[in-house]
């Protein structure tokens, strides 16, 4: 008895090793019409093992890609599209390069700095005084998941710092409501705790 595991190695694994063995008997086939007409029946019954992805653009393109490289390239026919290639299988993606965005604090993330600008060019009314508590609260909130304890001072000094001078609070008039912190992160990984609840 052979094992799977003695066999050669398959190729894309998803399809299984009898679709792998009519791949190879297809490339075996000498007459060309014969050896074609064998590949349009694999690509039919590598379609209908995926019913759900015939909806997908270019699903019969991806079978033939698959079918190239079930082959190894080997297989000698006209292909009705322009299939990948060993070249373009083995290449390396390009490198992609990563948005580096200059944060002056980055527990508070860009998109805070983003709405601190916007806040510091508000006209000065109930709108922007809202919006100022909320940035607070959220200043609070983001600062509190790297630190144990959240210093309000701090907080009112960081969005000065962030508003380039425009927003001032005064620490003896307002003071930022407590956030709730996430502390029981370790607590739901423990699975007897998940089950108590």
């Amino acid at each position: 008895m052979q094992y799977n595991t003695q066999m050669k190695k398959l190729a894309l694994p998803e399809y299984g090793r009898n679709i792998q063995n009519m791949v190879d008997h297809c490339v075996g086939i000498k007459n060309p019409e014969d050896r074609k007409k064998c590949a349009y029946t694999v690509i039919d019954i590598m379609g209908s093992m995926f019913p759900h992805l015939r909806d997908v653009n270019n699903f019969k393109h991806i079978l033939w890609d698959h079918l190239a490289i079930m082959s190894d390239f080997k297989l000698d026919i006209e292909y009705p599209y322009e299939v990948i290639t060993r070249e373009e299988l083995n290449t390396p993606p390009g490198h992609l390069d990563y948005s580096r965005p200059t944060m002056q604090y980055r527990h508070y993330g860009k998109i805070m700095e983003r709405m601190i600008r916007i806040a510091s060019n508000m006209e000065e009314g109930d709108k922007k005084n809202y919006l100022v508590k909320l940035l607070l609260s959220q200043m609070k909130r983001s600062y509190s998941q790297w630190n144990k304890e959240a210093d309000d001072q701090k907080i009112f000094h960081d969005l000065y710092a962030l508003s380039e001078g425009q927003i001032k609070i005064d620490a003896e008039k307002y003071v930022i409501p407590e956030v709730k912190v996430n502390a029981s992160r370790d607590k739901l990984k423990n699975i007897k705790y998940q089950r108590r609840k």
